[in-house]
């Protein structure tokens, strides 16, 4: 079991910290740019070079039944799930096979419109929330439950 993380832009680090060490489960930080993480045996830092989607590319190729994605990144979330990997986004939201179809239309759609606007600005995703990050914990922790248990 272990938990891979695309971390270029996730606000969640030091809760996928704090629940891998609970549970002694290893954790790949992976970035296009080096940051600091602990210096603890089960944590890896990953610095993949190369074009934008190589820590995508690095992820899921290694995402299997037995692991356990954070992003929020759609496009790989997507890949993930069709490996078997368990995925969970940044907010806590699991991505499913059932959700993940109308999640990449969706994305597809939000694109189209922001490559259009002219003058109103379209929103992204809603800021970042205390009840994201309360979300987060209880979904990973549930994840990794539900691996230990298969």
């Amino acid at each position: 079991m272990r938990i891979l993380v695309d971390a270029d832009a996730c606000p969640v680090k030091e809760e996928i910290y704090k629940v891998a060490f609970r549970r002694e489960v290893p954790v790949s930080i992976v970035s296009n740019s080096p940051f600091r993480v602990p210096a603890h045996p089960l944590v890896s830092r990953v610095v993949v070079p190369g074009n934008f989607d190589a820590a995508d590319d690095w992820i899921a190729e290694r995402a299997d039944a037995r692991a356990v994605v954070v992003t929020a990144d759609i496009l790989l979330a997507d890949r993930c799930l069709k490996a078997g990997a368990v995925v969970i986004g940044n907010n806590g939201r699991p991505f499913t096979l059932a959700s993940i179809g109308a999640a990449v239309a969706t994305r597809a759609i939000m694109a189209d419109l922001r490559a259009g606007a002219t003058g109103d600005a379209i929103g992204g995703p809603a800021p970042f929330a205390k009840a994201d990050r309360s979300r987060f914990l209880s979904a990973l922790d549930e994840a990794l439950v539900m691996l230990a248990r298969t």
